[in-house]
């Protein structure tokens, strides 16, 4: 996709994994100690992720939440014990976590031309911290607890839309994930999109997106 000679509206962007490092594995991992074996290991990781896509098209609940919800569900599925601690730990963890080392100085780069939104699957609370060490100012900042829907659910992302007042069309939308984001934006019309390409998902051309490997390819696509 080119986006030379587009000028949107807002630049909106996925918080999680896209800009702020999700450091999952490594917080899981001490939690997993002589209770998984080793080499079961990325195999309980891939079932905890599953899990967590699969609790946010369930009923609305806070993502504290689904993050207790999905932990416990692997647990179970792996006959072993559930912690509240775990949970816990894995809770206050996805607050405490800072940027990609690329996303501050191509945050700063596009701040400067466009106005820029963040809309995250998470609370206002625990991504108040995460938000703060982008080190970019930003117009708005939406979450599932505001639109009481997730991502990849449509409900998510017409929030957004309503409360920028903008058309589909308008907007330029930058994520790191292809199941939450790029497929429900694409279906939704939101044409111009970015895949920032970090090894979370393959890359699917069909649904129309340009394509960079960090977050520091996307001002050269607008120009900047």
């Amino acid at each position: 996709m080119d986006l030379l000679g587009f000028t949107p509206k807002y630049i909106t962007f996925d918080c999680y994994g896209t800009l702020t490092h999700f450091q999952m594995t490594p917080t899981v991992l001490p939690l997993l100690e002589d209770r998984v074996a080793p080499e079961d290991i990325p195999t309980f990781l891939k079932d905890f992720r599953a899990y967590r896509m699969d609790e946010v098209l369930g009923p609305f609940k806070l993502y504290p939440e689904v993050l207790r919800d999905s932990w416990q569900r692997a647990c179970n599925r792996w006959r072993i014990q559930f912690r509240q601690s775990d949970a816990d730990t894995i809770i206050a963890a996805a607050g405490s976590w800072g940027p990609h080392p690329d996303v501050p100085e191509a945050l700063g780069k596009l701040a400067s031309a466009y106005p820029l939104v963040i809309l995250s699957n998470a609370t206002d609370g625990m991504l108040e911290n995460n938000v703060r060490q982008l080190g970019a100012p930003f117009h708005r900042v939406f979450t599932a607890e505001q639109a009481r829907a997730y991502k990849p659910r449509f409900a998510a992302f017409d929030y957004m839309l309503d409360q920028l007042n903008v058309e589909p069309q308008e907007i330029l939308h930058v994520s790191s994930h292809i199941w939450y984001d790029l497929i429900p934006a694409h279906e939704l019309r939101i044409k111009h999109k970015v895949y920032v390409n970090r090894g979370y998902d393959p890359s699917v051309p069909f649904y129309e997106y340009a394509e960079t490997s960090d977050l520091t390819g996307v001002p050269p696509l607008l120009g900047l």
